[in-house]
């Protein structure tokens, strides 16, 4: 079967390259080795969510009492939890089934390999092989947990996040290892659910690729909640012959030795590019990730890569628009490039965290004089009333001209309010226009213009 584009994963990047290469009159096909919406959709972003939500209203249950509701004893259903998230994501993976479907793009269930230039080899689960060309073939084969050779992944008691999702019975003891976001995330659901949680992090602070000041709020909010942390702390080795594990782990202060029910491994993730035939057409690849340009073009004419398999920020959306610019160059359009300096990151532990743009050390160290505002939640209305105060917006302008540098929220819902940050510094919006854009109140959004109003001189409310 010949088609104009083929999309090699179905991911949060490779369906909408399909999508939108269909919508621009191409003839689609998309190669998918296991589930439709790929990891993100099926074991990533989504079910992790619903997880979530529900170690958040379960803490809710417990507080009731803070609000004036008594609910006598909640208890966490384990099994019932999981079971939820998966519900979830396969709703979420049906979605795209419908999307196919919708906008005429074949579904061709296999492991896709290039093997020539406009040829893949596909063979499905019962070992059938079969040839698809392409004019055009979009990568986006995703990635995967990293493996440390310290803690080697068995999938019972050294777990990825995968496992984590789907544990048969909820474990009294865990370590984590790594305090990325997926490990932030599911340091504050099993803590929820009731399990003592260690984070192990090899860096100085939890969440390191954060704003200081945010990893500095995290911490002492974990901490709080009863979260156990290390930092600048290495497993050096994992014992797994007993019931449970037992760590050895490097610390500043010397040689400890942890013990859990299980090992969470949340140290990063590694690109899917090996055994894809990318050597048989000499598609460069730097760092085990595949070079493009700003269009999303590898070496190899005719062969695009977007997504984790790629050098930029791994995060489902940057996937996504990745995956759309792909596919609108190959259709003879010429999409803007990305600027990967505006692109949000969330986590969304209990607070949660969301971010956009410089930190405060990187906007000096790239030679800007600075003007920084916080807003603490303490101080707003909409906070105290949602009873949650924890956190502060952080914003960062520049000094000579007011350009908006960057913009770090911890609290509760600020995943749904760094967006404004970002369309602002998308639009090039400075402090000024920021104060002067009345903000409705009583609401959390409104400490974006409170923290810059710090900045100038001209809070109000703090």
């Amino acid at each position: 079967m010949a088609y104009d584009v083929v999309v090699l994963g179905s991911g949060p990047g490779g369906y909408p390259a399909a999508i939108r290469a269909s919508q621009l009159g191409k003839k689609v096909a998309i190669i998918e080795k296991e589930s439709l919406g790929g990891i993100c959709l099926n074991w990533g972003c989504i079910p992790t969510k619903a997880l979530l939500k529900s170690a958040q209203v379960y803490e809710y249950a417990k507080h009731a009492a803070g609000y004036g509701i008594n609910i006598s004893n909640p208890t966490a259903d384990f099994g019932g939890v999981i079971k939820r998230s998966r519900g979830v994501a396969d709703k979420m993976s049906k979605g795209v089934q419908f999307l196919m479907k919708k906008n005429k793009i074949d579904v061709i269930m296999g492991y896709g390999k290039l093997i020539a230039a406009g040829k893949l080899e596909v063979t499905a689960a019962d070992g059938t092989k079969q040839i698809v060309e392409a004019k055009n073939i979009v990568i986006a084969t995703g990635g995967r947990a990293r493996e440390l050779p310290s803690m080697p992944i068995d999938g019972k008691k050294i777990i990825g996040y995968r496992e984590a999702m789907v544990l048969p019975s909820q474990p009294k003891s865990m370590i984590i290892c790594g305090s990325g976001a997926i490990g932030s995330e599911f340091a504050y659901f099993y803590n929820s659910m009731g399990t003592k949680v260690t984070i192990v992090e090899f860096m100085p602070r939890i969440v390191p690729v954060e704003d200081e000041d945010i990893s500095k709020e995290l911490e002492k909010q974990y901490k709080k909640q009863g979260i156990t942390i290390m930092t600048s702390s290495e497993v050096l080795s994992v014992d797994t012959s007993g019931e449970g594990v037992k760590a050895k782990v490097k610390t500043a202060a010397g040689e400890v030795m942890l013990e859990a029910d299980i090992l969470l491994s949340a140290v990063g993730v590694v690109a899917n590019i090996e055994n894809i035939g990318l050597e048989a057409l000499g598609i460069k690849t730097e760092k085990g990730k595949i070079i493009t340009d700003a269009n999303q073009q590898t070496s190899v004419k005719g062969i695009y890569a977007i997504g984790d398999c790629t050098p930029g920020q791994a995060l489902a959306h940057v996937a996504a628009k990745e995956g759309i610019n792909a596919a609108e160059h190959l259709s003879g359009h010429h999409p803007e490039p990305i600027d990967y300096n505006n692109i949000p990151g969330c986590t969304y532990c209990t607070p949660e965290i969301a971010s956009v743009g410089y930190t405060e050390k990187a906007a000096k160290d790239a030679g800007y004089e600075v003007k920084v505002g916080k807003f603490p939640f303490m101080a707003s209305g909409k906070a105290s009333a949602a009873g949650a105060t924890e956190g502060f917006v952080k914003v960062i302008y520049d000094a000579k001209y007011g350009e908006f540098l960057g913009c770090h929220m911890i609290g509760m819902n600020v995943t749904e309010m760094i967006a404004e940050a970002v369309v602002a510094r998308k639009l090039e919006t400075t402090a000024h226009e920021i104060l002067n854009a009345v903000h409705p109140h009583p609401t959390m959004s409104e400490g974006l213009k409170e923290a810059t109003a710090v900045a100038y001189g001209e809070a109000i409310d703090v």
